[in-house]
Order: C-alpha cells, then structure tokens, then sequence
C-alpha cells in the first residue's frame, strides 16, 4: 500500500485539525509515494525503537509522542535528533506522528482507556470543538426521489442523533426551459416545461459535505442540478480533550487503584486523598492532565485520573476536596501501542506490529 493511501485512512478516522495549534503532527519523516508493507506502532520514537524498525525492516513508524516537536535548524549527524532522522532516511523508513489529535478524537486514547478500565457512557470533559453542519436542499423529480434520497443516506448525511436518513420532503411544480446548448432529461429545447417535483432536504456535517454533493449529483437524473446549501447555527458532534463518567456500581478510592494497577500492569501508583473516599464518578485525562482537576470538579466528578502531577497541584485538589490518581504519563499512555495496532490491523495488505522497547524513563526502587 502506499504510504499516501495509509495515511488517509488514518486521517480520516483522525483528522489532524483536531490538534492543537501548538502541536506537530502528520507524516513528520517520509516519502508519501513510498511503499508500506510494515508499520511499527509505539509511544515514541528514540534511538532504540528505531534500532528495532530496521532490524524488523520496518516501512512507517507510527507514534503518539511528536518525534520532531521544537524548531530545528539543522539536520547533522553530530546532533540526537538530526542523527536519528538520518536513520530513518538511510534506511527509507518514515515516521508518522499523531498527539494530541488522537486524544481528542473519538475511538482514540482517552476513549480506549474508559473501554479497558469499563467505565461506560463517557462524556468529553472539554469540549474543544464541533463540527459545523449544513442543510442541503435538492430539487428532484418524483421518479426520482428514492433514487436520490438513498444516495444522500449513502454518503453518511441525515444524521440526527442516534437516527440516520432523517430527510424532509415536500412536494411542488418545478420549472425550466431548456436552451439551445442542454440536453435536457425532460422536456424540449425552447419550451417551458413544468415537472412534479419534491424538494429533500437533509443535514450533513461539514466533513462529508462535498462527497455527499458529489454523491446527490451522480444520482440525480437532470443535467443541472437544483440544489441549495445553507450554513446552519445547529452544531454536530463535540470533540475534545478527556472523558468523564457515572460507575455504574461505587467503589472506594483504594479499590479503583487497585483496578487501575491490575488493567495498566503497573506495580506502584501515586494518589491524593483518602483511600476510602467513596468513588461514583471518574474523569480521565491521558497524559498530562493535572490542569484539568477543577474543570472535572466542575462536572461533580470524585476523582481525575491522569499523569505528571506536581505538588501544589495535588495541595490544591485536597483544599477542593478532589481525589487525584496518578498513573505517570508513561503508564496512561503507552496503551496507544494496543488501540493503534487494533485500527491499523482492519486495514488490509499492511502487517501491523508493536514495538518491544520499554520506553519508560523511570524506575522505582
């Protein structure tokens, strides 16, 4: 498969303009023509990991972390970073890299962490945006209709909530004259026609917006095509950063620690509060997420469970009576070698492996 088409796969499940503006993702080291045969999936790329994708002769490394995140002015053997892109160059291996992209997305790290841990019916902690939706309107004739009313469900619009080909169809007189130079499906050149037609309307989300378009058109039987397209103020689908969610049975401090230890392999865990503090809702940020505690108090939540947090941070959740369990950056988030290769393996002609390197900085002893 070529690099390119592999690509678009992942970005379609993965958009890239789900990132922050601060953060560096895509295709960061490659050729978008070149062949892929193999793809290596880990939480980082360092000298190791690499070490390893050539030795497995490895096509595309695919990471969570940004390989390449700071401003370089110079690539050369003599530094870490230049020395390990010249790798990846010799040995005609690129690196792809998809961050925080991929913890906002649905189907992406914080959403697999509920999944493993069973917390069910989760909700976006913070929303960082939503999907702009349009009506589409198309004029059609009515021996036409179902043809064209099933092209628009086809492409994915008439989505409203949990319902889909949701369309609004009146009826009405349409009227035309065909010129010199048409070639009209109904009617005569230089004659007014007048054909019983209905009016479909439907919604579609920004991102399909053009498919569909393209889809409705093929369908519809008319040489020019009558359609409108209106902005609508109505939002789609929220995407952003962290989950929240109800247990469904409670649970003490201690115990969902204990959980957490058990489904993350960890041995060792750091906590703030009282191990038997009654738990009934959790919010979780991957990663990094100790800016989030009073936002998930905000959403009556018992406890956030993330990484990296530092110690005013956890005086400051006591002072607000708020339970933190932190797992470490590393421990939240290395998961992404499993949800990653489990996308990228219903992807056909691509073998999908995962890196062996343990990539955790620290030891505890």
């Amino acid at each position: 498969m070529k690099l390119n088409d592999l690509i678009k796969k992942i970005e379609n499940k993965y958009p890239l303009n789900l990132a922050y503006d601060w953060d560096n993702v895509g295709l960061l080291v490659g050729d978008f023509h070149s062949e892929v045969k193999t793809v290596l999936v880990s939480l980082e790329a360092n000298e190791k990991v690499i070490e390893e994708a050539i030795e497995k002769n490895v096509d595309l490394i695919v990471t969570h972390h940004p390989f390449i995140f700071r401003k370089m002015n110079k690539i050369n053997t003599k530094d870490l970073k230049g020395r390990l892109i010249h790798k990846l160059i010799k040995n005609d291996i690129a690196l792809y890299s998809m961050h925080t992209n991929f913890d906002i997305a649905f189907d992406g790290l914080n959403d697999y962490f509920m999944e493993i841990m069973g917390f069910e019916n989760s909700k976006i902690l913070d929303v960082t945006s939503s999907e702009i939706l349009y009506k589409l309107a198309v004029y059609a004739p009515m021996t036409h209709e179902i043809i064209v009313r099933e092209a628009l469900g086809e492409s994915g619009a008439g989505y409203i909530g949990n319902y889909s080909n949701c369309t609004f169809n009146s009826p009405g007189i349409g009227t035309f004259r065909p010129e010199d130079n048409s070639n009209p499906f109904i009617g005569e050149k230089g004659k007014t026609e007048e054909v019983k037609e209905v009016k479909i309307e439907t919604i579609v989300p920004s991102s399909i917006l053009q498919k569909t378009i393209s889809k409705m058109i093929n369908a519809h039987p008319y040489e020019e095509v009558a359609y409108d397209v209106y902005k609508l103020e109505n939002k789609g689908k929220s995407v952003g950063l962290g989950r929240y969610a109800t247990l469904s049975s409670e649970i003490d401090l201690k115990g969902l620690c204990e959980k957490i230890k058990s489904k993350l392999n960890m041995d060792h865990i750091r906590v703030v509060g009282e191990l038997n503090t009654k738990i009934k809702k959790v919010a979780v940020v991957t990663g990094a997420g100790s800016d989030m505690v009073g936002l998930a108090k905000s959403k009556n939540c018992d406890v956030i469970i993330t990484g990296d947090v530092k110690y005013h941070e956890a005086q400051d959740a006591l002072d607000m009576n708020m339970c933190i369990v932190d797992c470490g950056h590393f421990d939240t988030e290395d998961i992404f070698k499993d949800v990653m290769k489990r996308f990228l393996q219903t992807i056909e002609s691509v073998e999908i492996i995962s890196s062996t390197v343990n990539l955790n900085p620290f030891k505890i002893i």
